[in-house]
């Protein structure tokens, strides 16, 4: 199994001036890395964080799936989005970012269970909301 978190690097760095989607962001990428670390508590091969820039939108580094809207009739690619690889081949596409950080959070939620060092990462008061109301089982 392997994932692929996208986020945009603009946004992470707060660049765009959305302060909660600076926060959400961050706590994705959070949430990876401490996923990473422990990728093999949970059976993952592989755990990617690419920070897109906007002259590479949405562009994959390891997981070839790229999701996108339509706005204003034009096509365009999501910056930020998870892509996880089952190990039947299959994957999923995680683009809306309550998700992502709902699924990210799930996974730690797993590690958590499986180890004895403290595997917590401490969430943005916007993230910690989110995942409270996907009542994972664990308090973040």
């Amino acid at each position: 199994m392997r994932l692929e978190l996208r986020v945009c690097q603009h946004c992470l760095e707060g660049d765009h001036g959305n302060e909660q989607r600076t926060a959400l962001l961050n706590d994705m990428v959070n949430c990876a890395e401490q996923i990473k670390e422990h990728k093999e508590v949970i059976d993952l091969e592989e755990v990617h964080i690419r920070r897109v820039r906007d002259n590479e939108p949405g562009k994959p580094e390891a997981l070839p799936v790229v999701s996108a809207t339509i706005q204003n009739d034009q096509i365009v690619l999501n910056d930020t989005q998870l892509v996880a690889e089952g190990q039947d081949g299959n994957m999923l596409l995680y683009a809306n970012p309550d998700d992502v950080l709902t699924v990210l959070a799930g996974n730690l939620d797993e590690i958590s269970k499986a180890v004895t060092e403290d595997v917590t990462v401490d969430l943005s008061s916007v993230g910690a909301e989110i995942v409270s109301q996907a009542d994972l089982g664990a308090d973040r």
